[in-house]
């Protein structure tokens, strides 16, 4: 908004300074807000792209070889198809809120459009999110019942404390894990679409000044 807060600047120290309508800064917020959410839009079809080679690029290591030898393509699969799915989905509200935003034509509309794709990119965060930590759960509930290694240890014990101990360590361990996994996440998506929904955050309290003033 540095064109924006300029313009009021100027109004306020040289009162020769040509105002702008009322019609004319809706213009730039309008445009700059569309411009806002086309780049949600871009940068969240990068980011599947971009982890999506990437797991490609680690398929054939040696722990996913390992981990397809269990045969849990039933539990795995759908939960894959359904990530994609709704991945998918968002991208298409995501191009919709660009395309109806880019046609809104007055302050009130591009203010409920605005509304709309921050609670748009709120909720694809917070379903990433979910997604990640319950393939964590799953993933590591698989390799549990699965691992030779797991099973020689737990072989080894005589015990019911013996069970109750290491289930405790793992579940510990794995708590600390989806924290820490989670907490770099959020600083992921922060930085990707944080700073923009603060930026659409901005355009939308102007506006609605824009319209306490006309009212």
């Amino acid at each position: 908004m540095n064109e924006f807060k300029r313009l009021k600047k100027d109004w306020k120290e040289n009162q020769k300074f040509p105002k702008i309508s009322k019609k004319e800064i809706y213009g730039l917020l309008h445009k700059k807000s569309a411009s806002v959410v086309k780049w949600i839009f871009i940068i969240s079809i990068i980011e599947f792209s971009f982890w999506t080679l990437l797991s490609l690029i680690f398929k054939d290591n040696e722990a996913q070889r390992r981990f397809e030898q269990y045969e849990m393509d039933h539990i795995t699969m759908p939960l894959i198809i359904f990530g994609y799915v709704v991945l998918i989905y968002f991208f298409i509200l995501f191009y919709g809120n660009y395309k109806s935003i880019s046609t809104t034509v007055n302050s009130k509309e591009l203010m409920e459009k605005i509304l709309k794709t921050r609670k748009t990119v709120k909720y694809y965060v917070i379903f990433n999110l979910l997604f990640l930590c319950i393939s964590i759960i799953i993933g590591i509930y698989i390799e549990l019942n699965n691992s030779p290694d797991i099973n020689l240890i737990t072989s080894g014990f005589t015990e019911k404390e013996d069970y109750y101990i290491w289930y405790l360590i793992i579940l510990v361990i794995t708590i600390l894990a989806i924290v820490c996994i989670t907490a770099l996440f959020i600083l992921w998506y922060y930085l990707l679409y944080g700073l923009m929904l603060k930026k659409l955050k901005k355009n939308y309290k102007y506006l609605k000044k824009i319209e306490l003033d006309v009212e």
